[in-house]
């Protein structure tokens, strides 16, 4: 099945209140990465999808768990969502180079990543 779930992503208002409450709730694996403009902190589960948490990018926008859904074109993946109603909330971001991501919500309001790896 193509376009599996890869990530989840939560954008929190205050990550240190939501690193202590799910690390002790779940007792995940918490490791602070230094990015170029923030700290981002890797979620690590053992088995199944992973995922971060970071302060939220978007200003004004609400605490969030986002999914990432994996694509082989990002470009054309976003023109098509955008086609089908769904507006861009995060225009296109390299991440480092692991790869690029969009962030859309869908018609009814739902937010969703759409991730592409970086090509070898």
């Amino acid at each position: 099945m193509g376009n599996p779930f890869v990530h989840i992503e939560l954008m929190t208002t205050d990550l240190a209140k939501a690193k202590e409450f799910y690390g002790k709730l779940f007792s995940w694996q918490l490791e602070d990465m230094q990015m170029p403009n923030h700290i981002y902190t890797m979620i690590k589960v053992g088995q199944g999808t992973g995922g971060g948490m970071m302060k939220n990018p978007m200003p004004g926008a609400p605490t969030s768990w986002v999914p990432y859904v994996d694509v082989d074109d990002l470009d054309a993946a976003t023109t098509k969502a955008k086609s089908l109603g769904g507006k861009i909330c995060k225009e296109k971001t390299d991440v480092m180079d692991h790869g690029s991501f969009v962030i859309l919500s869908d018609p009814t309001g739902g937010m969703l990543g759409l991730w592409q790896k970086k090509k070898a």
